[in-house]
């Protein structure tokens, strides 16, 4: 039998995308550092009141990249090993993944309170769903 990983497809896209926010922290603070403005003492313990919020951003964004995202994994592993995933959950995945992107850009470049917030409540709305479908197929079946 061979072993369908399509739903492990979004969960390498949103884990690349989760690596290159994380490439942006060192650029970001090297850059600011060059600019003279952040010394290397503002991150010793986190970042100080002193680092710019441009400078913090990235940091922010890959923590909470690495928050509520792991309930995406484990949902979308778990649906793997069971090969319980029905379109549905497919396109509730991808959908997850695109909103986390997009929360991801918004914080990233414009970082609108509000707008970031509704963006990331859909995918939090989108992640539950995805829940409650996997939930229903795995235990009917």
């Amino acid at each position: 039998m061979k072993l369908d990983l399509s739903m492990a497809a979004p969960m390498f896209v949103l884990a690349g995308w989760t690596a290159f926010v994380l490439l942006l922290i060192p650029i970001v603070r090297f850059t600011a550092a060059a600019q003279g403005k952040v010394k290397q003492e503002d991150f010793r313990l986190a970042e100080t009141s002193r680092v710019p919020e441009w400078v913090t951003r990235p940091n922010r964004n890959y923590m909470n990249l690495l928050e509520l995202p792991m309930l995406f994994y484990t949902i979308s592993l778990l649906l793997v090993i069971t090969q319980q995933a029905t379109p549905a959950m497919h396109g509730l995945a991808w959908t997850y993944v695109g909103l986390r992107i997009a929360h991801s850009l918004f914080h990233l470049i414009v970082n609108q309170v509000l707008v970031r917030f509704a963006i990331f409540a859909a995918s939090n709305l989108v992640l539950l769903a995805l829940w409650i479908v996997a939930g229903l197929q795995l235990f009917s079946s």
